[in-house]
């Protein structure tokens, strides 16, 4: 069931409206990567990057490790399925919605 007040919800499009952590993201589908390597394409800092990672990781998006000095990060998709539920609800609310539209406008041409 679809969850309208989930603050779990509210984080990860919180996350997601930002381009740089959504780029990040796509990075990170590719396999476990360096904070380094994410933070190089947007020309931020290893401390920029971090914050950064840090919404992504209260999100449940992100994983992350320390190995050594280099701290790895981790795609976590898990915490997409509810933003996909919710949008996937809504996307077929509207789509009902227009088709009963789209019938009723066609009932008024006939008559």
């Amino acid at each position: 069931m679809v969850q309208f007040n989930n603050p779990s919800l509210d984080l990860v499009f919180s996350a997601l409206g930002d381009p740089t952590r959504r780029a990040m993201l796509a990075t990170l589908r590719a396999g476990e990567t360096s904070m380094g390597v994410l933070a190089e394409p947007h020309g931020i800092t290893l401390a920029g990057a971090a914050k950064h990672i840090e919404v992504l990781t209260r999100a449940g998006l992100v994983t992350h490790r320390k190995v050594g000095r280099t701290r790895l990060c981790r795609l976590e998709p898990g915490a997409l399925k509810s933003a996909t539920e919710w949008i996937q609800w809504h996307e077929a609310f509207w789509h009902e919605r227009m088709d009963s539209l789209e019938q009723a406008l066609e009932e008024m041409q006939d008559d």
